[in-house]
């Protein structure tokens, strides 16, 4: 009875604070720029755009030796992807709050009744 009480609550607390679409974009985009797979990607496609580099270098000029392109494109790409990461961490810490209200609620509720069996035993036991 308890769990379902205030299971009802922490429902209506996370429907009211429905997700806009910048907030699920920034979960999406966090999730995916946070995984082995962008990594991983990330490092193939560099190796790729210097090994291209390197052989061109030779033919025509595309991005010569220090590759200034690809440090535009990186720096780009860090530029963007940190305030979408501060966003998801700021939608992680509102899941965190409600999660801690949720478990104060469970905790004050118990509370109570563990006052109230204690109450019982107390009249129990001098009956």
């Amino acid at each position: 009875m308890l769990k379902k009480k205030v299971d009802n609550n922490f429902i209506k607390d996370i429907r009211k604070n429905k997700l806009t679409l910048g907030q699920k974009a920034a979960d999406i985009v966090t999730g995916f720029c946070g995984s082995w797979t962008f990594i991983i990607s990330l490092f193939v496609i560099m190796a790729i755009w210097m090994t291209l580099n390197v052989y061109l270098i030779f033919f025509r000029v595309w991005d010569p030796y220090p590759f200034i392109l690809l440090n535009f494109v990186l720096s780009c790409l860090a530029a963007v992807e940190a305030p979408i990461i501060l966003m998801s961490q700021k939608r992680q810490e509102q899941r965190d709050r409600i999660r801690s209200e949720y478990d104060y609620k469970v905790n004050r509720k118990a509370e109570r009744e563990v006052k109230q069996i204690l109450s019982s035993l107390l009249k129990l036991r001098k009956k």
